[in-house]
């Protein structure tokens, strides 16, 4: 017969939330602070994203109310838009989903914020011109 040995992990210990914890939580109430304030973030996870987009997206993180923009999955569309186009599409839970159009390119942007779709929708259009 075999014996298992079985290596002792750590069983009823609290995690540690020393200075990790406590940065995480005091960035994330900052981040409320700044989003009323109307300086919000800009996410970048992506490398590639429709020509102008990052600009524009910079300029909407200061209007205020808007707390995250995230650029989203970028694709190919049928319909050509010969100029660049941010319409709001559909409410997501905490924000807005908003859709980037430029030539034959769509591109998604997500956005955290407590402002109401015709808000949104002029600090989109103060942010294109």
């Amino acid at each position: 017969m075999s014996s298992s040995k079985r290596t002792s992990r750590s069983k009823g210990k609290a995690p540690n939330l020393s200075k990790a914890g406590n940065g995480a939580l005091a960035s994330s109430v900052s981040g409320k602070r700044t989003a009323a304030q109307g300086k919000g973030r800009l996410v970048r996870n992506h490398s590639t994203n429709l020509p102008g987009l990052i600009a524009i997206l910079e300029r909407l993180c200061h209007q205020p109310g808007v707390a995250t923009l995230t650029p989203a999955v970028i694709g190919r569309a049928r319909s050509h838009a010969p100029q660049f186009r941010l319409k709001v599409s559909v409410p997501i839970q905490g924000g807005f989903k908003l859709i980037a159009r430029q030539g034959k390119s769509f591109q998604e942007v997500f956005v955290t914020t407590h402002l109401e779709k015709s808000a949104l929708e002029a600090a989109i259009q103060e942010s294109l011109s």
